[in-house]
C-alpha cells in the first residue's frame, strides 16, 4: 500500500500548523489528501496522540454525529475546500488507524458544561439596567483571561486607516485624524465617554464605511502605522482556539463548553447599535474591552458589520503613527433589508 501524507492545510488549525507539524520531522511536497502543493508533510499516524485526546471529548451515541462532523462544527477542523466529509474521514481513519470509529456516531461528553454564557447574560443585564459600578453578578475572571490568551491575533497588518467626514473645503490634517480629546470623546463601541481609543479599519473602504457616510459626501482617510501589538481577536473564536494546545481531554472538553461564551463576546463588538441607544447598548462591549485592557492587551480586533474588512480598537492611541491623508468620494451607499420577525 502506498504511504500517504497529510499537511497543515488539511486541518486549518494554527497550532497544528505552527507548533506541531514543524516538530514531527516533516518533509515538503504535495499533500495526498487536500492536494496543497509545496507544503509540510507528515505521516498521519504521527498525529495520533493529539487526535486521540480530542476523540475522548465525545462519547458514542446512536443518533449522534460522526467525529468528523463534530470536529468540523466545534473546532472548524478539516476546513480546506477539498476536505469534504468523505476525505476528512479517510484522513482521520489513517490518523487513528481505525476505519470503523470514523463511521460511528457520537455526542459531546455530558461531564462538562460552562456557565460563562449564562453569567455573561446576567452581568450584561445588570450593567445596562440595574447597577453600573458595583455589580452583584461576577464571572470567573481568571478563566476569561485564559480564554482570551488563546485568541491573540497573529500577523496583524502594520498599516491601518481612520476616516472622518470632510466638513470643510480643506482636508483634515493628520493631527486632527487621531483619537478625539478626552473631553470630546463620546461613547464608542469599545470606549466609555471620556476615555478615547483609536478606531482603525484594515482598508480605506472599511474605515469610511464605519463612519456611516451618505452618498455624495467626501471622507478624509488617514494612514496609521502601528508596531507589533498584543491584541485579542474576537472575530471567529472557533477558528483561533485549538484543542491541540491542551494536555488532556478534560481541558479540551471544558474549552469546547466555553466556545459559545467566546462567540457571544465577539458578537458584543459587532452588534449594530442605533446612535440614540449607544450610551446604554455599548456598556457590555465597553466593560469587555476595559477587562481586556486591564489584563495587559493593547487592543481588540473585531468584525466590521458594514464592510468586508476588519476593525481594531487601539487602547493607547499614542502607539499609532499617523501618515498621509487622502480624500475619498462616497459614490454609493448600499442598504440591505430583511423583514422583521413576527411582521
Amino acid at each position: 500500500m502506498v504511504k500517504r501524507y497529510c499537511c497543515p492545510e488539511c486541518f486549518g488549525d494554527r497550532v497544528l500548523r505552527d507548533e506541531i507539524f514543524p516538530i514531527l520531522g516533516p518533509k515538503n511536497g504535495k499533500c495526498d489528501f487536500c492536494e496543497t502543493e509545496d507544503t509540510l508533510l507528515v505521516d498521519p499516524a504521527n498525529l495520533a496522540d493529539y487526535f486521540e485526546l480530542l476523540v475522548n471529548v465525545y462519547e458514542p451515541c446512536a443518533d449522534g454525529k460522526t467525529l468528523v462532523e463534530w470536529m468540523k462544527e466545534d473546532w472548524l477542523i478539516f476546513s480546506h475546500v477539498n476536505m469534504d466529509n468523505a476525505h476528512a474521514k479517510d484522513l482521520l481513519s489513517d490518523i487513528l488507524n481505525d476505519g470503523e470509529v470514523v463511521r460511528q456516531t457520537f455526542k459531546p461528553s455530558s461531564s462538562y458544561s460552562s456557565d460563562g454564557l449564562a453569567l455573561w447574560d446576567r452581568l450584561r443585564d445588570e450593567m445596562m439596567y440595574s447597577n453600573r459600578w458595583f455589580l452583584d453578578v461576577t464571572i470567573d475572571e481568571e478563566r476569561l483571561k485564559e480564554l482570551l490568551e488563546m485568541l491573540i491575533a497573529k500577523e496583524l497588518p502594520h498599516r491601518w486607516y481612520r476616516a472622518r467626514i470632510k466638513t470643510e473645503d480643506e482636508a483634515f490634517q493628520i493631527d486632527k485624524m487621531g483619537a478625539p480629546p478626552k473631553r470630546r470623546s463620546s461613547n464608542g463601541r469599545a470606549n466609555p465617554a471620556g476615555i478615547p481609543y483609536l478606531y482603525l479599519g484594515s482598508r480605506p473602504d472599511t474605515a469610511v464605511a464605519e463612519i456611516r457616510p451618505h452618498t455624495g459626501e467626501s471622507a478624509c482617510v488617514a494612514i496609521f502605522d502601528i508596531p507589533d501589538i498584543k491584541a485579542v481577536d474576537l472575530r471567529t473564536p472557533r477558528k483561533l482556539v485549538s484543542p491541540f494546545i491542551l494536555e488532556d481531554a478534560r481541558q479540551i472538553a471544558q474549552l469546547r463548553a466555553d466556545l459559545p461564551f467566546l462567540e457571544r463576546l465577539g458578537e458584543e463588538l459587532t452588534r449594530p447599535v442605533q446612535p440614540s441607544g449607544a450610551a446604554i447598548d455599548y456598556i457590555p462591549s465597553q466593560y469587555l474591552c476595559e477587562f481586556i485592557k486591564k489584563k495587559g492587551f493593547d487592543g481588540v480586533v473585531y468584525r466590521s458589520s458594514v464592510s468586508e474588512g476588519i476593525n481594531l480598537a487601539l487602547f493607547n492611541p499614542d502607539k499609532a503613527v499617523g501618515g498621509e491623508v487622502t480624500i475619498y468620494n462616497v459614490d454609493r451607499v448600499s442598504v440591505q433589508v430583511a423583514q422583521a420577525n413576527g411582521s
